[in-house]
């Protein structure tokens, strides 16, 4: 398709992108577009260095390759450099979305559908300011490069969020419900579940008290070990933060023992989700990459470049926010598998605990920290009342080896809204999630 220059490697990254986006506060409407846009992004490689173009215009691709080319000093071993021979070879093409495409759904059956849902939001006194959003994104890629690739491939997402604020007495909380899928089925399933989750922060807002601090036995939802494992664990398995960094090599040796037995954690691009990437922006094909597994770290996540620096294989993990980017390395689905036991099995010998529902954030590389939405007692083996924590906060290490287990339940979440940020790139979609995880102690404010 495009001429390539002999003694270079070379790949292009095509991407046609429609999107569209529905912003609705106390039903006043804010914002309700639709864009879509094409682009390319070219990379050049020598052997010593990077060449990179992007560009709006995919009619001028030849010409910016040849211009490119042009600054490059020609290798004619190229294919015997570590970097290119980490750069696979795939043709494919397959489309996931092509009888379910949000581009053939009108921007008005979207609001239309969103405007459902405002009735429950008005029926709550409480609620003193509610929005609403729905979003989606189809993106179709084509990658072609030197050593033959020829891929075209589809993704998308499809979401809706709402949030609001409560108001009871002294008390303020805000809370958030955010359904994301990767087909347009969502709201035909969701609204019991937003009538559920209303309820409930209504009846924390009611009922919660204030935790005494201290050290407690912590239980984790899907979704806050979810949080966890991508901010405490999945960036420190982006393997660029180890190149040139002999101590980090050490430390981060695979095969050393870095948690629990029970606890295996893996990042997945193959699973269905916001972190859906069958082919990452390398063109290398996603896998199924153990970073931890039984306790012991296993792997971590690469490009072609830390791969070769590393002497380890690609995993599928290069990734860039859209055109306009080279792609770094990047987590797409990140979370814990799943154990054995019921919830009520993972708590029934709790004495005093807490279990965590919903958070509004968490952050941590080494300490990581947890700021609580809606959390409860564990007394006696059972969920009891609401209480309200400021923050949960531990030692990365210290607690991914006090994991005592993990339930059977499991949940693979995607946020329709915002995303993973890292370098200028962001909000970069990404999965994340897992099963209840009990974690022996945690400080608990």
């Amino acid at each position: 398709m495009y001429k390539f220059h002999d003694g270079l490697y070379t790949d292009v990254r095509i991407e046609n992108t429609f999107e569209s986006n529905i912003e609705v506060t106390n039903e006043r409407l804010d914002n309700m577009k639709e864009n879509d846009y094409s682009g390319a992004f070219i990379r050049i490689f020598d052997g010593k260095k990077w060449f990179y173009s992007s560009l709006n215009d995919i009619s001028k691709i030849q010409e910016e390759i040849d211009s490119l080319s042009k600054l490059a000093s020609k290798d004619m071993n190229i294919n015997d450099n570590p970097i290119v021979k980490k750069l696979q070879s795939n043709r494919e093409k397959i489309s996931f979305y092509k009888d379910n495409s949000v581009r053939d759904i009108s921007i008005e059956k979207k609001l239309s559908d969103l405007s459902s849902c405002f009735e429950i939001l008005k029926s709550y006194g409480l609620i003193t300011l509610w929005k609403a959003n729905y979003m989606d994104l189809n993106i179709h890629k084509e990658f072609y490069s030197s050593k033959e690739s020829n891929l075209s491939f589809d993704y998308q997402k499809v979401g809706f969020r709402f949030g609001w604020n409560l108001s009871f007495k002294d008390e303020k909380l805000s809370e958030i419900f955010d359904g994301s899928d990767n087909f347009y089925s969502i709201m035909s399933f969701k609204k019991d579940d937003l009538i559920k989750k209303i309820d409930q922060s209504i009846d924390f807002i009611k009922n919660s008290k204030n935790i005494k601090p201290g050290k407690y036995t912590v239980v984790l939802s899907p979704l806050a070990a979810g949080i966890f494992a991508h901010e405490s664990f999945g960036h420190k398995s982006e393997a660029d933060f180890m190149i040139g960094d002999e101590k980090m090599k050490k430390e981060w040796k695979l095969g050393k023992k870095v948690g629990s037995s029970i606890l295996s954690i893996v990042d997945d691009g193959n699973e269905k989700g916001n972190g859906f990437v069958p082919f990452d922006d390398e063109g290398n094909r996603a896998h199924k990459t153990y970073l931890i597994k039984n306790g012991i770290l296993s792997g971590r996540l690469h490009s072609s470049t830390t791969a070769a620096d590393l002497e380890e294989e690609t995993t599928g993990n290069a990734r860039a926010l859209d055109f306009e980017y080279e792609p770094i390395v990047r987590m797409t689905n990140t979370y814990i598998e799943p154990g054995k036991l019921s919830f009520e099995e993972l708590i029934s010998d709790i004495k005093e605990g807490i279990f965590i529902d919903s958070i509004s954030h968490g952050s941590g590389m080494s300490t990581f920290t947890m700021a609580p939405n809606m959390s409860y007692l564990i007394k006696d083996g059972k969920i009891a009342e609401p209480v309200k924590i400021s923050v949960v906060t531990g030692n990365v290490f210290e607690t991914l080896n006090l994991i005592e287990n993990v339930s059977k339940e499991f949940k693979l979440l995607s946020f329709s809204m915002g995303g993973c940020g890292k370098l200028e790139q962001m909000p970069l979609p990404v999965g994340f999630g897992g099963p209840y995880v009990r974690v022996k102690e945690l400080n608990v404010q």
